[in-house]
């Protein structure tokens, strides 16, 4: 099962109205092939602000605890099939298996 959802393609009519919308925006205009060549990467435009490093804190109130156990790689296979989400259900099916509800 792909991870993502399909991207849907706008119609003719919904791309023309999006480009029409793109050229009327002057404090926005779309950038051109030579804008990307004439771009710089953040580290020498920016350099203070590409230098910051942004790092998550602590989580303030864990509600789960991280564990580590060795299953059987083609239970893991028939989990991961229905999608993503696939650790949360599996902490489901433990809890009613083991009679706790959530």
């Amino acid at each position: 099962m792909p991870r993502k959802p399909k991207f849907i393609m706008p119609t003719d009519e919904e791309d023309a109205l999006i480009n029409q919308g793109i050229l009327q925006d002057a404090d926005n205009p779309e950038l051109t092939d030579q804008d990307f060549l004439n771009a710089k990467p953040a580290s020498v435009a920016v350099p203070a602000l590409a230098a910051q490093r942004r790092v998550r804190g602590p989580q303030k109130a864990p509600t789960k605890k991280l564990v580590s156990i060795r299953l059987d790689p083609d239970l893991i296979d028939r989990l991961k099939q229905d999608g993503p989400g696939w650790q949360g259900r599996v902490n489901d099916m433990l809890r009613q298996a083991i009679g706790l509800t959530s």
